[in-house]
């Protein structure tokens, strides 16, 4: 099959144990990001399977519509950016495995990077003796703090448990089944969602971006916050009310943030408020970009290729394709 791979931006993917998987097909590694429908529409021109790294680039209808040759799109984990319908009607199918079996350690430990970073203040330090100057603040430290889990599943569950090795109380806010096994492993749950937001020192967002749980972290929730605590974000912006959390930050509650999702990515405006906040880390999307996360990722990014190339398609996210596909 004629493969390409799109946003692979530091040429990473050639060299992965797992990339021997694709010998035999023909594969075009794209190292720059573009949105324009024209020229990707050129790129993928006589594309018949599309690899794409999470939610980089946005596949939808107007490009799909002139791309008659591609038959399947293989990913992993979730698909707000593809044009599922559209895919179905073309006769597209998309493979998204969830990684149901096992965490995105990755993402856990940026989360826990972020959470130490920001309570000792290490980037501001690193700065300041960057620029010549000595100290330039006093941090905190962890222990004995309360981190809270918004969103109990296989992420929240490891950062809780780095929390605990640090000595730190665990209070969780989920759903019902997610409260009930926090507390069959032993922690804390919150009486309410406002206590749970009232009452933690950091706050870190652990649940999938769909419609249930968009803008589920409310202005009001972030009011409630110490204007000594942070909040940490490693899942999706869309998680948090658009605008909140810059208006919650101008306002001191919380009086920090560490986020590594936008609204808008990638980011590339130095404009935006998050990037110039002295309250605020932020990283570029990097809490799945390990070279580890990329072996799993990609390993079984190419089995879905392999399966759809022996005619049995796995992961197959819209089903109803599989009565027309290409």
């Amino acid at each position: 099959m004629k493969v390409t791979i799109l946003d692979d931006y530091f040429d990473t993917v050639r060299t992965l144990d797992c990339f021997a998987k694709l010998k035999g097909h023909d594969v075009t590694i794209w190292n720059d990001h573009v949105q324009d429908v024209d020229k990707l529409v050129e790129r993928l021109k006589g594309t018949e399977a599309l690899v794409l790294i999470r939610e980089r680039t946005q596949i939808r209808a107007p490009l799909l519509e002139r791309l008659p040759k591609l038959k399947l799109i293989s990913q992993r984990s979730v698909y707000p950016h593809i044009d599922i319908d559209t895919c179905t009607r073309l006769g597209i199918v998309v493979s998204s495995g969830q990684h149901a079996d096992t965490p995105s350690y990755a993402t856990a430990e940026l989360t826990w990077g972020l959470v130490l970073a920001s309570a000792r203040m290490i980037p501001q330090q690193v700065t300041s003796l960057k620029a010549g100057h000595w100290q330039s603040g006093v941090g905190s430290t962890v222990r004995g703090k309360t981190l809270g889990i918004y969103g109990y599943g296989r992420i929240g569950a490891v950062v809780a448990g780095y929390a605990r090795a640090f000595g730190m109380r665990v209070l969780v806010w989920a759903r019902a089944p997610a409260m009930a096994k926090a507390r069959a492993d032993g922690y804390d749950t919150a009486a309410s969602k406002a206590a749970f937001f009232e009452q933690c020192d950091y706050i870190s967002l652990h649940m999938r971006l769909v419609d249930a749980t968009r803008g589920i972290v409310k202005a009001e929730d972030l009011a409630r916050m110490k204007p000594t605590a942070t909040i940490v974000n490693t899942s999706r912006a869309g998680l948090i009310e658009p605008g909140a959390l810059v208006q919650a930050l101008r306002g001191g509650r919380p009086g920090y943030a560490a986020v590594d999702v936008f609204e808008q990515e990638p980011l590339r405006d130095m404009g935006h408020p998050l990037l110039n906040m002295d309250n605020v880390i932020a990283t570029p999307h990097i809490g799945y970009v390990s070279r580890d996360e990329y072996e799993i990722q990609f390993t079984d990014i190419f089995d879905q290729i392999i399966s759809y190339a022996a005619g049995t398609p796995t992961n197959v996210v819209n089903p109803d394709v599989l009565a027309k596909w290409r």
